[in-house]
């Protein structure tokens, strides 16, 4: 099974100007999003009388579509979305996978997308059509004797969108859920790490591997006492460095810190989870995906500022030298933790990742991680939670999720929970017992491990896996968190909010 998707890429092209009945004829299929108050402009397309006669008939609602066949050589197969007036980024991608599992099915040859919108709207309602049908031509790890054929079609966009961004954040979302979906015997820390430096290479990344030699002696106590119940010893911190390309464009900036939990599989350790919680577990280690795959997304879109992902690359087995409640382990900042439950690994992991970060004096921590089930159970799969010891970030990341169609919510985290971490025999305790509030305490426990001065976003990736997927993607595995991440960092607002910090040498 291969570790990394193919990069092969659509055939994706532009056609400026409205639809007109030469380009409707070479098509098999298209896919028209419009605004359900300009629906009439449906009679200015070619063959719009049947489109608008059949949109009479059926009086669609607005999130809904219809399905009809135009008389045209190839026997055009139209499928016509009513987009509620001023939708957001969310109902749009909503609405476009609709739209393309109507013909999904069928799986054209030749597909055209055009939107009947206000101006400003019209490139985003093209936009999730665009994202819609490249998740839906992308496939998934498998190890099939008999494989499906790829579905590979040309896509025509007519008029104004974005289709570089689009289709580079689409294809970095793609490689966060492949990464994510590998079976655990497949992805362990060693063969991440080889599918690291093959990424690596391809985008001109520098690479740094601390192994578990390098990682004692940065006296990272928690990390090492989670790796220890794997027979293989593999674990390891992982920094990934991506500079812009051209000199003088932030080369000498404090480098974005993107930080992402890599918990290949999680048993829950000698507190064993039941059958069912570990099921998926071969998926927690989204964050770390979801990390990659924003840096692969920055890439392929020339970000013009320095970005390092720091990826805790470990397993939570059960084995003779486990870590076990009661222990009490020293982190690479010196603080001294007391364990409480070994299923708490994804804070042990991140507490040293977090203050070996720290060392590097980013210019920003943004944390991703499948952290804590209270999460889910706060805001459930549709959105993820966000924390911040920045208070003039919170409308900024809440924006950022509403213009990219991931969702986030930003919860509060008190200092006086502190009160309830204090241990009688260590500096803190890992984790409460009871698991009220634990995305909360998960927080104030991880805030211990981020320097002074140090601006910090936790994603608690409550959306990384939901059946029936979300918005555009039909997959349990949402990939949820490279578009939100591109947006909030190509967000002028945002770097203002950072300033401008320089690298400490």
């Amino acid at each position: 099974m291969k570790l990394l998707p193919p990069t092969d890429a659509l055939a994706l092209s532009r056609v400026a100007g409205p639809p007109t009945a030469a380009w409707f004829a070479r098509l098999d299929a298209l896919l028209v999003m419009v605004d359900a108050d300009q629906a009439a402009e449906l009679a200015q397309l070619p063959f719009g009388a049947a489109l608008e006669r059949e949109r009479a008939r059926l009086a669609p609602r607005a999130g809904q579509c219809y399905l009809l066949t135009l008389p045209t050589r190839r026997g055009l197969r139209v499928v016509v979305g009513i987009r509620a007036a001023r939708a957001d980024a969310f109902q749009s991608l909503t609405l476009a996978a609709r739209m393309v599992r109507e013909i999904a099915a069928v799986r054209p040859a030749t597909i055209g997308i055009a939107a009947l919108a206000e101006e400003a709207a019209a490139p985003a309602a093209r936009e999730a059509l665009l994202a819609a049908l490249l998740v839906a031509t992308q496939g998934r790890p498998a190890e099939k004797r008999r494989a499906p054929p790829r579905w590979r079609p040309r896509i025509a966009v007519c008029g104004r969108a974005d289709l570089r961004t689009t289709a580079a954040v689409e294809s970095a979302a793609h490689l966060t859920r492949w990464l994510t979906q590998l079976p655990p015997n497949v992805l362990v820390p060693g063969t991440y790490r080889r599918a690291l430096a093959a990424l690596a290479r391809r985008h001109r990344w520098r690479m740094q591997v601390y192994d578990e030699r390098a990682l004692r002696r940065q006296g990272a106590g928690a990390f090492l006492a989670v790796a220890h119940g794997s027979a293989r010893r593999d674990a390891a911190l992982v920094r990934l460095e991506y500079r812009p390309r051209r000199a003088g464009r932030g080369r000498s900036a404090a480098p974005i810190a993107l930080v992402g939990k890599g918990l290949c599989f999680d048993t829950g350790g000698l507190n064993l989870k039941a059958p069912k919680s570990m099921l998926d577990m071969h998926g927690d280690m989204a964050g770390s995906a979801v990390a990659v795959g924003l840096l692969a997304a920055l890439s392929a879109l020339d970000y013009p500022d320095p970005v390092d992902a720091w990826l805790a690359l470990a397993e939570n087995r059960i084995g003779p030298a486990s870590y076990t409640q009661q222990d009490v382990v020293t982190a690479a900042n010196g603080t001294t933790i007391q364990v409480m439950h070994t299923d708490a690994e994804g804070r042990m992991v991140l507490a040293d990742t977090l203050a070996l970060v720290s060392r590097t004096r980013p210019a920003c921590i943004i944390d991703f991680a499948t952290l804590t089930g209270a999460c889910v159970v706060a805001l459930t799969e549709r959105l993820s939670g966000v924390f911040t010891n920045e208070e003039r970030l919170r409308d900024i990341v809440e924006g950022a999720g509403r213009r990219a169609g991931e969702r986030v919510w930003n919860l509060p985290m008190p200092a006086d929970f502190d009160e309830d971490l204090d241990s009688p025999v260590a500096d803190v305790v890992q984790c409460l017992l009871d698991g009220k509030g634990d995305h909360i305490y998960a927080t104030r426990f991880l805030s211990r491990f981020v320097a002074a001065g140090i601006p910090w976003l936790h994603v608690d990736l409550s959306a990384a896996e939901r059946t029936g997927g979300l918005a555009h993607v039909p997959t349990p595995t949402t990939g949820f968190g490279v578009r939100f991440g591109t947006a909030l960092l190509a967000d002028p607002a945002f770097k203002r909010a950072l300033g401008r910090r320089r690298t400490r040498r």
